[in-house]
């Protein structure tokens, strides 16, 4: 029994790998890890500033990946797991990945218009070195495509 990991924020690409990364764990017994990542601040405030401005990132990181949790377990009924980490992302999934070898694919949202987010086009170039599948799901996928192919 593996792990699909989902990296989670507010988009609506993020959402639509949650849902797949669910449906795909639900059909393998498998399980959903949901990996939230803070962006370090690029600006220097006051020690008691930057603090509060950082700590206010991570607790909306936190509550964002608690809400995909939630929706996860309404629908299917398990509680993924969440973590929660400051940093680089690419350098903080690459990191996760290695020190979770029961993860069967790491599971990505891109947009349905513009150019592709960081971590799509970071992993799609770098797919190679991986060590698991990287699954992109199209933004203009539909729902129901979403849940029949996941579910396959």
């Amino acid at each position: 029994m593996g792990k699909y990991l989902v990296i989670i924020d507010e988009t609506d690409e993020a959402r639509k790998a949650l849902r797949f990364a669910m449906r795909w764990a639900q059909a393998s017994s498998g399980s959903v890890q949901i990996l939230a990542i803070v962006q370090p601040q690029n600006f220097n405030a006051f020690g008691g500033v930057q603090a509060t401005i950082e700590q206010e990132a991570r607790d909306r990181a936190e509550a964002i990946a608690t809400s995909a949790a939630g929706n996860v377990y309404s629908e299917s009924g398990k509680m993924p797991n969440i973590a929660v980490k400051v940093g680089e992302a690419s350098r903080i999934v690459r990191h996760y990945l290695t020190e979770h070898p029961d993860v069967l694919a790491l599971v990505l949202g891109a947009a349905s218009e513009g150019p592709p987010g960081p971590l799509v086009s970071h992993f799609s170039a770098h797919t190679g070195s991986l060590p698991c599948p990287l699954v992109i799901l199209p933004g203009s996928m539909a729902v129901e495509d979403v849940d029949r192919i996941a579910g396959a």
